[in-house]
């Protein structure tokens, strides 16, 4: 995506992933639509960009059933969507941007698969920024809750214990992977992540420093490399004081301007390649308030400016 004002129009691609298996709490699958109905294409569209939407996909026929872990709940559907998701991610990225409409989470481990098989055939490293309130690096062995939307970076970065998933075609480095805005992770995956070489900042972190020293420290990064960015957005990302429409509330999260520098930085950057949108839970909101939040900062990433908001009037 070329980067700064006069970014070219760019072919973007709408994909509904209406999966709700991998959270305990239903109504993820209502997410898609809700972006759509927040005006996500019309925004878009006003920007310049030529958008099509692809429609809501479906699973795969369900994977095995059963595991050695008795908490893990809604295994076949799970390896359904990420086999789905997978070979959808890699087709919708050929010619332009795909966004994700999720869905919760465990729709990362399909999407980051299937665009990292993209980056490779374009001969580039993918790189992934991670914008959660979760460091979600769980296996099918470790998760206590059993959902299974806390194991997508550790099944992406190619980590063990995924027999019953579709195996990962090319793993992503960790090197290559940077977390912003963590702030609840249990202790097992505190001291699994922090054996790894991923980037995790923290809300403690951005409080002392600024969510833009590091974020830039890992733009540059891609940058260098020539990397394509996936961005993989939580909804969680988000102070639940402006964003509720979320099953897993934490205080704390990044405040609006926050969240608006972070998609503007990106558009600056210009190299985001595919975007994730996870967690949006609609029956929770607040009259479509949350999906109307996150077409405003889509938006930005996609070019909008500070400038181009217009003042209420009083």
């Amino acid at each position: 995506m070329p980067g700064g004002a006069a970014a070219a129009p760019l072919d973007i691609t709408l994909v509904g992933v209406p999966v709700d298996c991998g959270s305990a709490y239903r109504g993820c699958l209502m997410g898609p639509d809700a972006l759509r109905v927040a005006g996500l294409a019309e925004s878009l569209s006003e920007l310049g960009h030529r958008v099509s939407d692809a429609g809501n996909l479906a699973p795969d026929l369900p994977g095995p059933r059963e595991h050695t872990n008795p908490a893990i709940h809604d295994l076949g559907p799970s390896a359904g969507w990420v086999s789905a998701l997978s070979d959808a991610a890699f087709a919708a990225s050929a010619d332009g941007p795909p966004i994700f409409l999720g869905g919760d989470h465990l729709m990362s481990a399909g999407t980051v698969s299937g665009v990292a098989r993209r980056a490779g055939k374009r001969g580039r490293p993918l790189f992934v920024l991670w914008l959660d309130a979760h460091t979600d690096f769980h296996d099918l062995n470790s998760t206590r809750s059993g959902n299974l939307h806390g194991t997508p970076v550790a099944y992406f970065t190619g980590r063990a214990g995924f027999e019953a998933f579709p195996p990962m075609p090319a793993p992503v480095a960790e090197e290559r992977v940077a977390m912003l805005g963590i702030r609840s992770v249990d202790a097992e995956e505190a001291t699994r992540i922090g054996g790894t070489a991923i980037a995790v900042t923290d809300m403690r972190a951005i409080d002392e420093v600024g969510i833009a020293r590091p974020l830039r420290a890992f733009l540059d990064r891609v940058a260098a490399e020539d990397g394509d960015l996936h961005v993989s957005f939580d909804v969680d990302f988000l102070d639940p004081d402006i964003a509720p429409a979320v099953g897993t509330t934490v205080p704390g999260g990044a405040t609006f301007r926050e969240a608006h520098l972070v998609m503007e930085m990106l558009h600056d950057n210009g190299r985001v390649t595919s975007l994730d949108i996870a967690e949006l839970n609609p029956f929770l909101d607040d009259r479509g308030r949350t999906a109307r939040l996150v077409v405003d900062l889509v938006a930005s990433l996609f070019g909008k400016r500070v400038m181009d908001r217009p003042t209420r009037a009083a």
